[in-house]
């Protein structure tokens, strides 16, 4: 059993409730390899935000269980050493897809776990997540449940209907599992195409799609229902259109990719949402300065000159997100 303290990592229930009194969100990215951690942990520790590691089942597999346990641990490291003197680093799973998995992530260090029971039926979603959060609460470990369906394609996750989250069901979900945050569906999506080209209209200036806007009636009737408590949002990338131009310029092929609009994200970000998933945008970020290089350097081929140039891009993206978008620059002094 390794217990997540001893890595130096925190867990959500004191971020989230800072979050929820003030108006921000905390940021939850993704990461899957170094460069991703390196960019995160550097964006964190020079706003001193609050900052979620998130990773999925695929990408712990990928990364290896054990050594992203050092990994999390190496980043609360990195982070003193970057001035940032009491990080607060949560390691935290996305989209568990079931009991045994959240309880080795939570006996191998993860500080907070997401069971999603979304694609059950409605009793069998509460017993799965009410099962998870008795033995994560055991080792002070939060867990986020899922009410809703999100359309898209993110890792194992895949679905390609949306399913709004229905605020007559959040009060007895919440009470009766245990859980310490809600992912709801308000019309994100995972992946870069968030929307098929029938759902948007196109902006005569530019021809570039424009997104139907999110489901804030959805919102508002969960938070009229739970008061105060913490909600999350998945699928909040914004899919800038810059890295999608560089990445088509320098021959990828993403027709029609669009994303969530950041003016929406600040929005929610207001309101009880107190954490925001960002995966795809990393990805476009780090996808496009690769591109970029191999395209005016083809003779390359020395990884640390593309990949440190897609990891400074990330980081600058994630500073952008924390500052511009979350607001929760300086929460974390």
């Amino acid at each position: 059993m390794v217990d997540y303290k001893s890595l130096g990592l925190v867990n959500t229930k004191e971020m989230f409730a800072k979050a929820v009194h003030g108006g921000y969100a905390i940021p939850a990215f993704n990461f899957n390899n170094m460069e991703q951690l390196q960019a995160i942990i550097k964006a964190a520790a020079d706003t001193k935000s609050p900052v979620i590691l998130q990773v999925s089942k695929g990408a712990r597999n990928y990364a290896n269980p054990i050594l992203l346990r050092y990994m999390a641990q190496g980043a609360v490291e990195y982070a003193k050493s970057l001035g940032w003197e009491h990080p607060q680093i949560v390691l935290h799973l996305d989209h568990g897809d079931s009991f045994e998995l959240c309880k080795d992530c939570v006996d191998n260090g993860f500080s907070s776990v997401m069971i999603d029971g979304s694609h059950l039926p409605y009793e069998e979603n509460v017993a799965l997540t009410k099962k998870v959060c008795e033995y994560a609460h055991e080792h002070d470990v939060t867990v986020e449940g899922e009410l809703g369906v999100l359309a898209g394609v993110e890792d194992e996750v895949s679905s390609d209907h949306h399913t709004y989250t229905d605020p007559e069901e959040v009060v007895d979900f919440v009470t009766r599992t245990g859980v310490d945050s809600l992912a709801i569906s308000i019309g994100t999506s995972h992946g870069a195409y968030k929307f098929t080209p029938e759902q948007c209209t196109r902006d005569p200036k530019t021809g570039r799609l424009v997104p139907p806007p999110l489901a804030f009636d959805v919102l508002e009737g969960v938070e009229a229902k739970i008061p105060g408590f913490p909600i999350v949002l998945h699928g909040s990338s914004s899919v800038p259109q810059e890295y999608v131009d560089i990445i088509n310029s320098n021959g990828g092929k993403l027709p029609n990719a669009i994303g969530i609009p950041e003016e929406e994200l600040r929005k929610a970000a207001k309101m009880d949402v107190c954490k925001i998933n960002i995966d795809s945008d990393s990805r476009l970020a780090m996808t496009a300065a690769v591109r970029q290089v191999f395209a005016e350097k083809p003779a390359e081929f020395d990884p640390r000159k593309y990949l440190g140039p897609a990891r400074d891009e990330m980081e600058k993206l994630y500073k952008h997100k924390i500052i511009a978008v979350l607001g929760s620059e300086g929460k974390a002094e």
